[in-house]
Formats: structure tokens, sequence, C-alpha cells
């Protein structure tokens, strides 16, 4: 889900080249693991991190190979070569293919596959959107997040926006703070809904599982409406329109309402209510079924008014006729 309200920072840290650092262990260590020792010593860097280091050979004590519990007894010597965290790196192009809907000067429109993480991050410093951004437009790399002004979560599919200029990623930046960008999703979730609706509740971190998102009271004002597209077995097609872009968005508020999105890992619901060839289509799609299927927003430059629209992946195709579905209002 979007997420237009964050203050874009620049994604191209400076990091300087590692230089050795010598140590002397302290009398005060004595009888001390090497990892306690040098996380007094050092203490700017977390444990886990200094640990990986010892691990991986970038320690050594008495100019041999250690190990995190190796004893220190006072007087020894131990070189540390610091190595940069992927996070704190420049992130690199690499040529990974785009589906490009529409590119200008100023704009560049993807329709991104499921399974391509949209900006690296902790498990995904390398293999993103943003590393085939890099590489297909190297202007970007002076343009804060290489452009990137919303996002999708990684096994959502659809279409993205990317500003190409400084000037158009502020003025995409107000049109998503300011609402007016469309963006419509094809949504499968588990059960009959009756009719369409609107889900206005307000999404944040769940209070507990810190790395999911849920309906909370203190969360951010969020809104979803939806209509219904098909009836199939056990699910319903939906076709949901996002007036805000709250992280994970989707997937809480029809979670909320009772109808969690087929196939979805982290919010979804159990397959035991589907016909036993269903349940095996849903096994075999194996993410989210959620794709955005129409982006509209006001030119940078122009002012034009521009839409684009991207058809279902054949994964989510292909599970729709699976459970039925004749494919007219979707296809």
């Amino acid at each position: 889900m979007a997420k237009p309200e964050e203050k874009l920072v620049d994604y191209n840290p400076n990091a300087g080249e590692s230089k050795p650092i010598d140590l002397i262990v302290p009398e005060g260590s004595a009888g001390s693991r090497l990892d306690q020792a040098l996380h007094l010593l050092l203490p700017e860097y977390s444990r886990s991190r200094l640990q990986a280091w010892i691990r991986e050979q970038w320690v050594t004590l008495d100019g041999t190979a250690a190990t995190p519990k190796t004893k220190v007894w006072g007087g020894e010597r131990v070189t540390v070569l610091p190595q940069v965290h992927p996070s704190e790196s420049p992130f690199l192009p690499e040529e990974i293919a785009l589906d490009i809907v529409h590119e200008d000067e100023q704009l560049l429109v993807v329709n991104k596959p499921a399974g391509l993480v949209v900006h690296p991050g902790s498990g995904n410093w390398q293999g993103t959107l943003l590393n085939a951004l890099l590489h297909h437009a190297p202007q970007l790399a002076g343009i804060p997040r290489a452009g990137i002004v919303h996002r999708l979560d990684k096994d959502t599919s659809g279409l993205l926006v990317v500003a190409k200029t400084l000037t158009a990623q502020t003025d995409l930046v107000r049109q998503l703070q300011a609402r007016s960008v469309k963006r419509e999703y094809l949504a499968l979730v588990y059960g009959e809904v009756g009719r369409g609706g609107m889900v206005e509740a307000p999404v944040g971190r769940h209070p507990v599982q810190r790395t999911r998102m849920a309906v909370v009271a203190g969360g951010r004002p969020a809104v979803t409406r939806y209509q219904v597209v098909e009836r199939l077995a056990g699910c319903t097609l939906l076709r949901c329109r996002l007036e805000t872009g709250r992280t994970h968005q989707i997937r809480v508020h029809m979670q909320s309402i009772g109808h969690p999105l087929v196939g979805d890992p982290v919010y979804g619901g159990r397959t035991a209510a589907l016909p036993a060839a269903a349940r095996e289509a849903v096994r075999r799609f194996g993410r989210q079924a959620l794709h955005a299927t129409r982006l509209g927003l006001i030119h940078p430059l122009s002012r034009e008014a521009m839409e684009w629209h991207a058809p279902l992946p054949q994964d989510m195709a292909q599970l729709l006729e699976a459970l039925g579905s004749v494919g007219k209002e979707w296809a």
C-alpha cells in the first residue's frame, strides 16, 4: 500500500571504507566471552553485529580466528575490520526486467509482478524495483527513493507510478496527500459479500504483533470503498478503491469486516469452507489475491488527466477460472 505521507529521504547514503580497529582487551574483562568484551570496547555496534563479524572472521584474537564464545583473559590484541551493513550502503543498479506501461520525461508507470519487493529493506537489500529503476533510468540516482512515491506489497501485483524529476515527485506526493490519485484494485476475498460498501476505520501498528497492521483506535484515518464484481465458490471478487494509502490497508480492512483476502499469509482466513478443488487452487496460488488494476492521476507537467489499466496477471486469472469465474468483468 502507498505511504505518501512519509518524509522523503535520500536513499543513497555515503558509505566510507572500513578501516581496521586495533584494541587491547582490558584486565577487567578477564573470564568474559570475546563478544561480551568486544561490546564493551565498541558500544557503538550492536552485540549481534559484533557476533556476526567474529563468526565471519572479520575479527582476530592475537592474529587468529576465534568464536563469539572464546574466553579472553586480558591483554590480548583484537583486530576488528568493520563491515558496512547493506542498509548503510548505496543501492546499486540491477538489470531486472520491468513491465513499463507508460514513460515520459516526468514519470514512469510500471506493472509490478507479484514477488518483487519495491524498496530495499530487511532481508531484501538487492533485487528490488528500486534497483531495477536505477538500471533503467540512471538519473533516478539523484531523486530521493529513486522516484518511488508509493508502494505495493511484495506479493501484490499491479500499477505503480514513479517520478523521474524532483518536481514530479513533489507534485505526485501532493496528489496522494490530497487523495486525488485514483487507485483501484481487484481483490478476491473469502465468503459471500452481499453488496458493495465502504470501510472507514483507522489503521495502525498491531498493539501486540508489531510486524502486522490492524484497525486500531489510535491509527491513521483510512477509507476503502468496494463493489461486488462476481460471486464464486466460497469467495467474492471485489473492486476496491482507495481514498487513503495506509500500509496493508485493503488487507486489514477486508479482514476487519470478516472477509479476508484469499491466500493472504498474514491476514487471510482458512480454506476449509471452500470446495476441495478450490482449496487446491488457492494452495497453488500461494499469495494474497490482490492486484492494482487501475491508476489515475494528473500529469505533473501537462496537467492532463491520465489513467492506465493493467489486466490480471496469469496466476490470478487462473485462480478465478478455477473457482468458476466467467471473467467478463475483469478480463
